[in-house]
């Protein structure tokens, strides 16, 4: 059967909490099983490149890190029409901007999933390359993945606890708990990027 619904995290896991919608898709994998049906995506900040999934699927779910103007850690659920819009209404990275183009170019390709669902997540923290989520917005994952199982039912999909096989997610070496364990402090690593590339005194 070929999959009819497409979950995706999208984000960048280098500037912490950029990386909430890849963790939710991530953890997602790790708590549900689901059947061929659905597919596991960790879309990272691909951009285009994502555009083959969106043409073999009815529903996308996507969950991301957006800057809504609200509380850090305020979660807020989007569907439809609305979900362009609020993919680039206020950007916080290329990657906002590149999926914005992905819905708009599916659409206009004739191909946009008829159902989409955003479930989107207030960041406390960007400006910190190589940190993890901070607890606010992590705290969000499992009531954002509660979310996403309720409206999965809703339409029809069977969700069972368990676990989920996906080629399609990042590497175990980059997962969640290897990437925030192993990441060194603040003192012994630049966290606002590239040191190799910044002025001296940054």
């Amino acid at each position: 059967m070929t999959a009819k619904v497409l979950v995706l995290g999208i984000g960048n896991v280098l500037w912490a909490d950029e990386g909430f919608g890849v963790r939710c898709v991530e953890t997602l994998a790790e708590s549900y099983a689901f059947g061929p049906e659905v597919r596991l995506l960790d879309g990272g900040t691909q951009g285009l490149y994502l555009l083959p999934f969106l043409e073999e699927v009815d529903t996308l779910l996507v969950f991301d890190a957006v800057d809504y103007g609200l509380t850090p850690g305020t979660l807020k659920i989007v569907e439809d029409d609305e979900v362009p819009a609020f993919m680039g209404a206020k950007k916080m990275s290329l990657h906002q901007t590149g999926f914005q183009d992905v819905i708009a170019t599916a659409q206009l390709m004739g191909y946009c999933p008829e159902k989409l669902i955003l479930i989107g997540c207030q960041p406390e923290e960007l400006e910190d390359y190589g940190g993890g989520l901070r607890d606010v917005v992590a705290a969000q994952i499992a009531p954002a993945l509660a979310i996403a199982v309720e409206k999965l039912r809703a339409l029809g999909i069977e969700v069972r606890e368990g676990r989920t096989e996906s080629n399609d997610l990042a590497d175990p070496s980059i997962l969640r708990g290897a990437y925030e364990e192993g990441r060194p402090s603040e003192d012994e690593a630049c966290r606002v990027g590239d040191d190799r590339f910044l002025p001296q005194g940054v």
